[in-house]
């Protein structure tokens, strides 16, 4: 999906969610969008609870959740938090605690149906027992931290501010995301849980994983921590569509604005999409160009070449992405399901199709106006 100036300019699915049925692509196919979770869902209701004047860029992980002042975490900032600076280690492998040294599931854990004890959604075949998403937040607790102030990306970041906006809203992440955003945006194919809302035939199949979920991964969340959480977590765990992805991302380009209604002042939005750091490219919550893109080579550039110094935007494990560029006035959106039937032959990233697919969008939407591109980056801090 290309959105120009506002408007459609490309709408198209190419070829299949699977190689068994072959289900066709449309524009309307939900997808595991991974870790454009991150911007979709955790940072947008961030930037939400800052504008409220509900939470403070420069307080603490104590002043947000005490249970962490007595370790040497206390003093990490939301900023940091949201620029993966915390010092968290990228990710703590919890499904490997559930498997035996055969990687049979242990029925201490994981029951194959729901009961009385057993009540934590990870598959339609796959029950967690309840309270194990705490013992889950105790890892990220007395996990270690890398100590010295740098870039680390880190799932842990996004598990903990989803974790703080719960307690500040006093909703579940998914619950407050959609009465906030998608519900009065009319975007009906966003949300976590998909599978309780729409049959399997209009969503991307992710994985066959034959280790921890024994089985193929279809409507349920990926990612094995935020499926472990219940399948909604600050960093993984939304589905949506092209459509509607686009027109999330085009409110942001409007300052905020969305068919007649505002949701986030237009100083919110600039603040959160700019560079922050030197340490980094990195924005608050959202992934920004490499700030030598205009000197980069073609494979050097990130994501792509030609983009202004204003974009943001995200990428997801499962083969998605999303980038807004206001100067521009260009929304892109690419979502896949590389994963399918396993990552071992991951083309996507291999080939570079995303950011190919992104340079013809500029080379194409922007011929015979380069010189108004160069324009568009001014020098960057």
């Amino acid at each position: 999906m290309v959105l120009h100036k506002g408007k459609v300019v490309l709408e198209k699915g190419y070829g299949n969610t699977n190689y068994e049925s072959k289900i066709p692509v449309t524009g309307s196919t939900i997808y595991d969008i991974a870790s454009v979770t991150k911007t979709t869902a955790t940072t947008a209701a961030v930037m939400y609870l800052y504008e409220k004047g509900l939470l403070d860029l420069d307080k603490t992980l104590k002043d947000y959740l005490p249970e962490f002042s007595n370790t040497g975490k206390a003093g990490i900032t939301i900023r940091n938090l949201l620029m993966h600076q915390a010092g968290f280690i990228s990710f703590i492998p919890f499904y490997k605690e559930l498997l035996d040294t055969r990687n049979n599931l242990l029925p201490e854990y994981v029951s194959n149906y729901k009961q009385a004890d057993f009540e934590v959604p990870v598959t339609e075949h796959v029950y967690l027992k309840d309270g194990y998403p705490f013992l889950m937040m105790q890892r990220i607790k007395n996990s270690e931290l890398s100590g010295a102030l740098k870039y680390v990306y880190s799932d842990n970041d996004f598990i903990l501010l989803g974790k703080i906006v719960e307690k500040l809203t006093r909703q579940t992440l998914d619950a407050f995301v959609q009465e906030q955003f998608y519900q009065p945006m009319s975007l009906t194919n966003t949300m976590y849980k998909v599978y309780n809302e729409y049959p399997l035939p209009l969503i991307a199949p992710t994985e066959d994983d034959k280790l921890f979920r024994k089985g193929l991964v279809w409507g349920y969340v990926h990612d094995q921590g935020a499926a472990m959480m219940g399948n909604v977590a600050g960093h993984a765990g939304l589905f949506s569509n092209a459509m509607e992805l686009a027109a999330f991302y085009q409110m942001l380009i409007n300052g905020g604005h969305l068919n007649g209604k505002k949701y986030f002042k237009k100083e919110t939005i600039d603040l959160f999409t700019a560079y922050q750091t030197p340490i980094s490219r990195r924005a608050l919550g959202f992934d920004k160009p490499e700030k030598n893109n205009s000197d980069a080579n073609f494979k050097d550039a990130y994501p792509a070449r030609y983009l202004s110094s204003t974009a943001f935007g995200h990428t997801g494990f499962t083969g998605t992405c999303v980038w807004a560029d206001p100067a521009n006035e260009i929304v892109y959106v690419f979502l896949s399901n590389r994963v399918y039937p396993n990552a071992a032959n991951n083309k996507l990233s291999s080939l570079n199709i995303r950011q190919r697919i992104h340079e013809v969008i500029y080379e194409t939407l922007m011929k015979g106006y380069f010189g108004a591109l160069s324009i568009c980056n001014p020098a960057i801090p």
